[in-house]
């Protein structure tokens, strides 16, 4: 079992930055790949960006170049580096994490944060 908690959300202006974080509790943190989602109303949960236990990252296009997801094993937390901020890029942010282990995929949600991009 893994428990997720997000932090970091808030009001910016456009242009801005944030930082989100996630910590994880429970045991071998390291072996999940851990993503962001985010979901703005009316609109479906969408990948933001993902880091697998080994260091690879992937990353949604309108935020490439702009967002850098990083983890940090010893502490049990993924962050979500994110910059020059658009108002497109309000929504709520998940924070996930999964792995799958003899063939059976086990994924946890947070309880997500918002982030609101306005002037």
């Amino acid at each position: 079992q893994v428990q997720l908690v997000e932090s970091g959300g808030g009001l910016v202006q456009p242009g801005g930055s944030l930082r989100l974080s996630c910590a994880a509790s429970g045991n071998i943190f390291g072996a999940y790949a851990m993503g962001w989602y985010r979901q703005a109303p009316g609109k479906q949960r969408e990948l933001v960006a993902s880091i697998r236990s080994g260091g690879k990252t992937t990353y949604e296009d309108s935020v490439k170049g702009r967002f850098t997801i990083s983890r940090d094993n010893a502490k049990n937390t993924v962050y979500l580096q994110m910059n020059s901020l658009k108002p497109e890029d309000t929504a709520v942010y998940y924070c996930n994490a999964e792995r799958l282990l003899l063939g059976k995929l086990y994924a946890y949600w947070g309880q997500g944060t918002q982030v609101t991009v306005s002037s």
